[in-house]
């Protein structure tokens, strides 16, 4: 960001691309797949064959076909905080400002010029823009929007039990009131200078909504999605997993290059690869080690990948388990957990170890920490002087299916069970479905869980405070104690250790208020060196982004965040 108070479109566009990321929203030798074919919600080979009862595939016409590892869950973008109810809301939804394709920079979305001064947002609309229910896009519904998302008071709130945790930290916390000049000009005020806040209105959470189909949908836009986006909705096929999408022929940007669109699960790395590979599908993410191999070996398709923003990691419930509260209880699990051999012979190949919570391709790395190397020397010692010398026992929570930051979960889990049964700490292992996995551990039943971060918008602060900042003042943190419990008004519940270390949250909240590039990145080193010390997660990894991209394919783009951008495919 640049180092005065005001920030326009031009000068934010130029830095953009370089301030906050210089690249770009998890095997051994034995085969990663973890899911069974009768795995019910989470995929399995069942979903695999797109073009089963004609339902596209390859050879289905112009019908692109996606295959990932798990169904979406939900397709309102107000009501979700995974990454596989993106890849298709960012299909039918536009932001005000957007992500270049493949980059970190912005570019024109609904809004085509803006600024920020201070604490005033101001944003100019792009008229002619058409909702998929055929109402004019215009000021009002980016107000009606932002009432949805953050205002409990507004007419068509849909509750706090259905608005995901990102309307507080995209929106909620920020803007304290949006305004408009006529049908084409809103005036955002914001309650503080907060250096991300561009950025926040490009991630998927700021998708504009119809205001309209607010006030006559409700929560029904979590299965019958209304934007303005390339493709509209045109049906989910529950069981099957299935969500078909057809070109918005009216759309203002890049028209779709292809009539239809299909996501489709399944839930297994290689069957996915095999299904790229036998022409079942054209593009394919979620790919282990072995998968991988698949593809780069395939006649019939290529492996993409690009650095990813990204970080894996364990993350410790001190609200629920009393020993995780002591600090060398958590040091002694990250010297214990071998995260060199998850990395090297797990993930073989497509991710690094970790040693804090953002990659170094993020404005504010800390080059001068490493990852915690194994040491069960070191680990046994400091439970001893904890007190747990004898050891104790926790419940691991994890996700079946891949993701890119942990293509492998299962086999994880597994490595560090064992890696902990030698000091005394006896883990049980919860596997569980994608979808019901976030909502139990957003609720805190954790005692210790697997979870992973695909940047959002590639600034450090949708890593700091998203994941690691609990969302209460400091003034509310008890002397003494660095944690809070999951029940605390407006606990951000992604954080899920339920750290609260006031130091930390001191230096993030002070760096989201410059907009000093020079002194974010000071506070952001020091809040690394804290993380890394305190150890509220076994930090993991950062993985590469990969996708299996079939030989009909053309111009598609790796989008490690923004994407994906499928308007911009064809098929030969």
């Amino acid at each position: 960001m640049p180092r005065d108070s005001a920030v326009n479109r031009r000068s934010f566009l130029k830095a953009a691309g370089g301030a906050a990321a210089a690249a770009t929203l998890a095997g051994c030798a034995a085969d990663p797949d973890e899911t069974s074919p009768s795995d019910g919600g989470d995929g399995g080979s069942g979903g695999g064959n797109a073009s089963d009862g004609g339902d596209g595939g390859s050879g289905g016409g112009n019908v692109l076909t996606y295959a990932r590892g798990n169904d979406s869950g939900t397709l309102d973008p107000q009501n979700t905080t995974s990454g596989e109810d993106v890849k298709v809301t960012n299909q039918v939804y536009d932001q005000l400002i957007m992500f270049k394709p493949g980059e970190t920079s912005l570019r024109e979305g609904l809004a085509t010029d803006w600024s920020l001064e201070g604490t005033t947002a101001s944003l100019t609309l792009r008229e002619g823009v058409k909702f998929h229910n055929d109402e004019e896009f215009t000021a009002e519904d980016v107000v009606a929007t932002y009432n949805r998302f953050v205002n409990p008071d507004y007419e068509h709130y849909p509750g706090d039990d259905y608005i995901s945790a990102y309307g507080p930290f995209t929106l909620g916390n920020w803007v304290d009131e949006v305004t408009t000049d006529g049908d084409y000009t809103v005036t955002m005020q914001l309650s503080q200078q907060y250096a991300p806040f561009l950025r926040n209105l490009a991630m998927f959470a700021a998708s504009i909504l119809s205001k309209k189909a607010i006030e006559e949908m409700g929560t029904d836009l979590k299965s019958n999605p209304i934007g303005t986006g390339p493709f509209q909705f045109e049906n989910w096929d529950n069981s099957n997993q299935r969500i078909r999408l057809s070109a918005n022929g009216d759309y203002w940007g890049d028209a779709p290059k292809v009539d239809e669109v299909v996501f489709t699960a399944v839930g297994s790395n290689t069957s996915r690869a095999q299904t790229l590979d036998s022409g079942g599908a054209n593009i394919i993410d979620g790919i282990g080690a072995q998968a991988s191999k698949i593809v780069d070996n395939s006649s019939n398709a290529e492996l993409v990948e690009k650095a990813g923003i990204n970080i894996g990691y364990m993350a410790f419930n001190m609200a629920k388990v009393e020993a995780f509260r002591e600090k060398k209880v958590r040091q002694a699990i990250s010297y214990a957990v071998n995260t060199k051999a998850i990395v090297d012979t797990i993930y073989k190949g497509i991710a690094e170890q970790a040693s804090q919570p953002i990659p170094s391709n993020v404005m504010g790395y800390n080059e001068s920490l490493d990852p915690y190397p194994q040491d069960l020397d070191q680990a046994q010692s400091l439970l001893e002087e904890a007190g747990y010398g004898d050891g104790f026992s926790f419940e691991l929570a994890t996700f079946k299916n891949p993701r890119t930051y942990n293509p492998s979960p299962i086999q994880a889990a597994q490595t560090v069970k064992s890696n902990l049964a030698e000091v005394g700490i006896e883990v049980s292992i919860n596997q569980q479905s994608f979808n019901p996995f976030l909502d139990y551990t957003s609720a805190g039943n954790h005692d210790a869980c697997f979870l992973g971060w695909m940047t959002d918008n590639a600034d450090p602060d949708n890593f700091y405070y998203s994941l690691l900042h609990p969302g209460v003042s400091t003034d509310d943190v008890p002397d003494g104690q660095d944690w809070v419990s999951f029940d605390a008004e407006g606990y951000n519940t992604l954080n899920s250790a339920g750290w609260a270390n006031t130091d930390f949250m001191s230096l993030v909240e002070e760096a989201q208020k410059t907009y000093d590039e020079s002194a974010r990145t000071s506070n952001y080193k020091e809040a690394a060196q804290i993380a890394h010390d305190e150890a509220p997660w076994v930090f993991i990894d950062h993985a590469k982004e990969l996708r299996g991209v079939g030989n009909r394919v053309e111009g598609f783009t790796l989008a490690p965040i923004g994407g994906p951008f499928l308007n911009l495919v064809s098929l030969k």
